[in-house]
């Protein structure tokens, strides 16, 4: 029972998207598996390496935003 209940928050957690807030196009993006497959689908597109969404610098950021808004 106990496990149960400790294991409840983590099965939740993992499939909970996150919002972000686009400070471009003034808009939020839930951060799930689709936004993600955009933004895979855009690192390739171009040409970037995978990295964290929040630890690209800025102006990359906003790249995807300008890039993302159009598809």
């Amino acid at each position: 029972m106990i496990a149960t209940v400790m294991a409840t928050p983590l099965s939740f957690a993992a499939c909970a998207s996150h919002q972000t807030y686009d400070p471009y196009y003034h808009d939020n993006h839930r951060w799930n598996s689709a936004e993600d497959g955009f933004y895979r689908r855009w690192e390739g597109e171009t040409g970037r390496s995978h990295l964290d969404f929040g630890r690209r610098p800025s102006v990359e950021q906003h790249a995807y935003y300008d890039w993302r808004h159009a598809h």
